[in-house]
């Protein structure tokens, strides 16, 4: 069961006597929501002191809104702490700033990376700052995570001098945005949300904005459109009154709010969401009647469920209009379970499938409970609300201004009607002709448009013209139709779809009709011209294209490989031509016949143009022969392994009357610029290397170069041998023995893996890590090392030598994989090694490919008791600026350093100041790669820790490593 518990924050000594009282300490899953509306940056850091101090285990987020709601009341000027107490979940939270990252989707994206998890049921989510777009970032989070339920708020200030904050127990931006995920499988959580608009007045175009900026709207400035309508006092309470009065507009079919955030220099305005020129907006104001009935029908769903605590995020512009809905809204919620939040500058909710929204003007909320097996409860609640007086009126104004702008609706299309343009024009001319306003809006057409397109006058009038388009034409048409306004006649070509599905392509010409010297709208001419351009395509797919499979042909490849290769040259990139031949197609064609005999090549080509990857170009140059130029990426990896590709695609079954055939190719590679410098040598080349595959018996990859293909032939070999040398148990450790340099014994080892194959003897690790790496194996390679080293150390301990640890290597991909903790918790389970004993070995470079991550996932190594150490220490480039927020154990200095350190040299202040400041940071320093006994001396004499290398001892084997444990020390001090 889920409890929270609330408290108004006073100072440090009502706060400690508040937790000792309801013995929050004694609780490991204690989330800690902490609302502010009054805005002291001494305030805030003063109670992430406090709470820290008394609850460092606590998981802590908030920020700064427009009052505070505690147990269904609301307050403001105060700061609200409320305690939820999870028996069965699990917390998790994360701090991030908006610099960090290139937009606020990506930054979405993170969140979703670093805290969703299998079990994680819901998320809270409270951004802060004008930087940040709310909704982009939630669509990030969204990405690949659609079960899950997200709710929170936008952090704001009532002060317009002062920035909103969010922060965490430590931390607090102004940029960025704090979120907690709640992760178990035993929560069950309900989410609501309640808002209503409805549109009033005339609808408006956006003629012009780029991003979230709007410089016009009806071809007028936003700031004249907002006094118009809206009133100079509205426009002097912007942003505050923006929530009362948003634009309504459609994104992906669905009416959103448009938020008017800031106005910009010459009259422009920032809203809270991307817009696009050519969208429409209209005014809204909130639908009082809809919101009340809705958020009744809401509270009567949730009182048959059973609830353990409700968390609230309610709008502060919902608070400004309808006071007394609102304060009976919250204790309406609190007579179901306990409701604290705050109110929001911007709501959030969604999930379950939906994605995610931000919100105005809304009461948005989480109900949970940690019962997952929920009864349905009979509680007798009764939820009515009688509206006063004001909220009355503004129901009766609304729709006072619907009715009459209904009104006027009806008398303008009234008008419409009678306007003549022309009419002789619209009536005898053969071609379609139509007319648009200046917003692109069809005004009238004649009647060869109707019978050409099949739409009558009364379903087209009024639409736009755009949407007669596909949507990937409407920027090339919008060009056009901005450049006739202007006063030039334009002509272009497009598709046009008739109402019956059917799509034509029409030579259209704008003209502008010029009223009083003034532009006033458009007309349209469009030609119907598909039969024509079809007998143009027809000439050309006869000149440039394969009749049987629509491959481009020898003169159609020629000339696209003759524009890649210039674009190569210019770049300076590689190419790769492939020659690829069927083997014995004869075979085919004289059993079957000829044309069964094209359809397996149809197929063929589908295959081989299916495996290709991007950047890449296919054509036939006639009988069973297809060539493909790469250019994207290109080195021998990467052509080979395309070329596999192609080759796997093509060894498929070809089925043909219920019988399976089964063929095979031949493929040769030639490579710019090493294999030529022109279209003709490149062709002539891959050729003779495809023939050395035929020659060879075929189904093999040739490249021209000798050395490349002996290269690709090498690797490949090496590949196959490693996919199956864990199955074949031809790896096994050794232990190299590591030992304390102040009392010369051995305190663990080092567990190294070797590959001893039947064939090729002893493969060096620095020839099949990066192998097993870049083809994925190193994730099932590394947890078989973890867990043999952990069960080896365990079987020592048992003998006897009870402090012995040991030390294994994680490899970058193995270390960020989600899975890696599990792994590790996995091993530790399955040998019963204590945590304290095993030592993860990470290098600097695994940790700066994502440092936020990799310090996370070293903390929580920590927690569980594993030992953490920087391996190959000195040789990242930033090591000194992180290295102070990296929780590590261990630093182990780089043999580079150690190699050549004598007395008086540079290597041995550098080694040195790493010792000394490993000293500083309260953490261990080993050497490695220690030959010499002056080297051994030196380390001694500048106080390093601990050392391992050739002059100690090689790697050794089991039962070597036993021998030397039996002697306890190595060393004499």
């Amino acid at each position: 069961m889920a409890k929270t518990i609330t408290c108004l924050y006073e100072n440090q000594e009502q706060l400690d006597h508040f937790i000792d009282n309801q013995e929050l300490c004694d609780y490991p899953n204690l989330l800690i929501q902490v609302f502010l509306s009054k805005i002291e940056r001494s305030l805030l850091l003063q109670l992430q002191k406090d709470i820290s101090s008394r609850l460092p285990f606590a998981t802590v987020i908030g920020c700064t809104g427009a009052g505070e709601i505690i147990e269904g009341q609301m307050i403001e000027n105060k700061a609200v702490i409320s305690f939820t107490i999870f028996e069965k979940t699990e917390l998790k939270s994360v701090l991030l700033h908006q610099d960090d990252y290139e937009n606020s989707y990506d930054m979405g994206k993170s969140l979703a990376q670093r805290l969703v998890d299998f079990d994680t049921k819901a998320m809270l989510v409270f951004p802060a700052g004008a930087n940040v777009d709310a909704q982009t970032l939630l669509n990030g989070l969204y990405e690949g995570n659609p079960e899950l339920v997200v709710a929170g708020g936008l952090a704001g200030s009532n002060i317009k001098s002062m920035e909103p904050y969010s922060f965490t127990g430590t931390e607090w931006t102004t940029q960025g945005a704090v979120a907690v995920a709640l992760q178990s499988d035993q929560l069950v959580v309900e989410s609501y949300s309640n808002y209503k608009w409805q549109e009033i007045g005339k609808s408006f175009a956006i003629t012009k904005a780029k991003g979230k900026n709007i410089y016009s709207i009806d071809h007028k400035k936003p700031i004249q459109i907002l006094k118009q309508y809206l009133g100079k006092g509205f426009v002097e309470d912007l942003p505050d009154s923006a929530n009362e009065f948003p634009f309504i507009m459609k994104d992906k079919g669905e009416k959103v709010p448009l938020f008017i955030l800031d106005i910009l220099k010459n009259g422009a305005i920032r809203v809270n969401r991307e817009i696009s020129e050519g969208e429409e907006i209209t005014f809204a104001y909130p639908d009082i009647e809809g919101i009340v009935g809705s958020s009744l029908e809401n509270m009567k769903q949730l009182a048959k469920k059973q609830v353990d605590t409700i968390f609230v995020y309610d709008c502060m512009a919902r608070k400004r209009f309808a006071p007394d809905f609102t304060e009976k809204e919250l204790a309406m919620l609190q007579s179901i379970s306990t409701a604290n939040g705050f109110f929001a500058y911007g709501e959030i909710a969604g999930g379950n499938t939906k994605n995610p929204q931000l919100l105005g003007h809304a009461l948005t909320y989480l109900a949970l409970s940690e019962n997952n097996g929920q009864k349905q409860l009979n509680r007798k609640l009764t939820f009515k609300y009688s509206p006063p007086v004001y909220l009355k009126n503004a129901t009766a104004l609304t729709h006072l201004m619907q009715a009459t702008h209904n009104d006027f609706y009806l008398l303008n299309e009234s008008l419409k009607v009678s306007e003549q343009y022309y009419e002789s024009l619209f009536n005898t001319n053969t071609d379609l002709v139509f007319s648009t306003d200046l917003n692109g809006q069809i005004k009238n057409v004649n009647p060869a448009f109707e019978k050409t397109l099949g739409y009558s006058k009364d379903e087209i009038i009024g639409k736009s013209a755009m949407r007669l388009i596909n949507s990937e034409d409407v920027p090339k048409v919008r060009m056009h139709f901005s450049k006739a306004l202007k006063g030039k006649e334009q002509y272009y070509n497009v598709d046009i779809q008739s109402s019956s599905g059917e799509t034509n392509l029409f030579q259209i010409k704008n003209i502008p009709i010029i009223v009083n010297d003034e532009c006033v709208g458009i007309y349209g001419i469009g030609r119907n011209i598909t039969e024509q351009k079809k007998i143009e395509d027809k000439i050309t797919e006869l000149a440039y294209y394969d009749h049987d499979t629509g491959l481009p042909n020898r003169v159609k490849f020629t000339k696209q490989l003759v524009q890649m290769l210039s674009r190569a040259k210019k770049k300076k990139r590689m190419l790769a031509v492939l020659s690829i031949d069927i083997d014995r197609f004869k075979l085919i064609n004289d059993s079957l016949g000829h044309f069964a005999g094209d359809m397996v090549l149809k197929e063929l080509a589908y295959r081989i143009e299916k495996a290709l990857p991007s950047g890449s170009y296919i054509g036939r140059f006639g009988g069973d022969k297809f060539t493909v130029v790469l250019s994207k990426d290109v080195d021998v990896e990467e052509v080979m392994k395309a070329s596999k590709m192609i080759l796997q695609e093509i060894s498929k079954p070809v089925g043909h009357k219920g019988q399976d055939f089964y063929v095979t190719a031949s493929i040769g590679v030639s490579l710019y610029p090493e294999d030529g410098q022109d279209e003709h040598s490149l062709l002539k080349n891959a050729d003779i290397a495809t023939n050395r595959s035929k020659n060879q018996g075929g189904n093999r990859i040739t490249f021209f170069s000798n050395e490349m293909n002996d290269q690709a032939i090498t690797r490949l070999e090496l590949e196959s041998y490693l996919r199956r040398a864990l199955q074949k148990k031809e790896f096994y450790l050794m232990y190299q023995p590591l030992i304390d340099l102040e009392t010369g014994e051995i305190f663990g080892s080092e567990a190294l893996i070797r590959w001893n194959h039947p064939k090729l003897g002893l493969v060096s690790p620095a020839d099949f890590i990066p192998l097993a790496e870049e083809t994925g194996l190193i994730e099932e390679i590394g947890s078989w090392v973890l867990r043999t080293a952990c069960m080896q150390n365990k079987k020592w301990q048992l003998l006897g030598y009870d402090s012995i640890s040991v030390s294994v290597n994680v490899s970058a991909f193995q270390f960020q994989q989600p899975g890696f903790l599990k792994e590790v918790k996995r091993a530790l389970n399955d040998s019963k090694l204590e945590p304290h004993y095993l030592t993860l070995e990470l290098t600097e470079s695994t940790m700066l490919k994502n440092v936020d991550y990799s310090i996370d996932t070293m903390k929580s190594l920590q927690n569980l008791g594993v030992k953490v150490s920087i391996d190959d220490f000195g040789t990242g480039y930033s090591s000194l600026s992180y290295l102070k927020n990296l929780p590590i154990n261990t630093l182990k200095i780089d043999r580079s350093f150690i190699n050549n350190l004598r007395v008086n040299t540079s290597d041995i202040a550098i080694v040195k100041a790493i010792i000394t400041m490993g000293h500083g940071l309260a953490v261990k320093v080993l050497a490695e790669g220690v030959e010499t006994k002056e080297q051994i001396e030196l380390l001694k004499e500048l106080k390093c820790h601990y050392a391992q290398g050739f002059y100690i001892h090689k790697p050794l084997l089991i039962t070597d490593f036993e021998k030397g444990l039996k002697d306890k020390a190595v060393l004499e001090n």
